[in-house]
């Protein structure tokens, strides 16, 4: 009985022991975390999608808490988010422009041609690898396997008649669609741009008008006739400067392939002027 007590009283005076050797550790060895990181972290959407440029949240609020990054690097949170921030490190955040995703691609099954019948993995980076790059004849258009779609997390984009579209109201620009696209035909836009060109085939014409029948034939009609000057050709394709465009869509009714597009909810100043 007695060499039980003593084995109790052991064993409890080890246990403690060992706890304030780890209490002392855990403060000695204690790592400070500066309070304007933390409250960062909380203000943050915590979607972890790499969207910022960091591998996550913790890292993006410990970059913003150092300096290292702005205050709008978080492009999932947007301005709600970045104002949170900005009061949390004393700063101004600015007017920022909300961008979205958009694919610059309008050659759906009615309008790209095939070059052959393609029956292989549905993903497009495993598609980008049969012969002649894609079974599309436009080397530079969607391949509608949805490699963009499996990679959003906001379930923003979907594959709709072949090519994929992006739901603007759901897009947080986060950027994984854009990494998934192996044909690197989405981009980033301002949400509320008015036209964008909604194509890449960097072809000359008569070999666009081949492969589909809506493509930028490189014509310099939209560029010529821009009152603005906001939109130019380049490796022949028409490119819209939104930081000049208005939104008169002269462009959009002068391009004969209409490949130039109002965006969806938009409203058409020149069409409002009429009014």
């Amino acid at each position: 009985m007695f060499g039980i007590v003593i084995a109790t009283v052991l064993i409890g005076a080890v246990g403690c022991l060992i706890g304030f050797f780890l209490t002392f550790s855990a403060k000695k060895f204690e790592v400070e975390v500066d309070p304007k990181e933390t409250a960062i972290l909380e203000a943050l959407p915590g979607n972890n999608c790499g969207g910022c440029g960091f591998a996550g949240c913790a890292d993006c609020a410990k970059a913003i808490a150092e300096g290292k990054a702005v205050v709008t690097q978080c492009p999932v949170g947007g301005a709600p988010v970045a104002q949170e921030i900005a009061s949390i490190m004393g700063v101004d955040a600015g007017d920022e422009t909300r961008m979205i995703a958009y694919v610059r691609c309008s050659g759906d099954c009615t309008k790209a041609k095939d070059k052959y019948i393609y029956s292989g993995v549905q993903d497009c980076n495993a598609a980008k690898f049969v012969p002649g790059g894609s079974h599309k004849a436009c080397s530079f258009g969607c391949m509608g396997f949805g490699s963009c779609v499996k990679a959003c997390e906001f379930d923003a984009i979907h594959v709709i008649d072949g090519i994929a579209k992006v739901d603007k109201e759901k897009c947080k620009a986060c950027g994984k669609c854009i990494a998934a696209c192996p044909q690197h035909i989405i981009s980033m836009v301002p949400y509320d741009a008015a036209y964008i060109v909604s194509c890449r085939n960097e072809e000359k014409g008569k070999d666009v008008m081949k492969e589909c029948s809506i493509g930028c034939i490189a014509c310099h009609i939209c560029e010529k006739n821009c009152p603005e000057h906001a939109i130019t050709v380049n490796n022949n394709i028409a490119e819209i400067d939104q930081d000049k465009c208005v939104g008169c869509g002269i462009c959009a009714d002068k391009c004969p392939k209409k490949i130039i597009l109002l965006q969806p909810g938009e409203v058409r100043m020149a069409a409002s002027n009429e009014e």
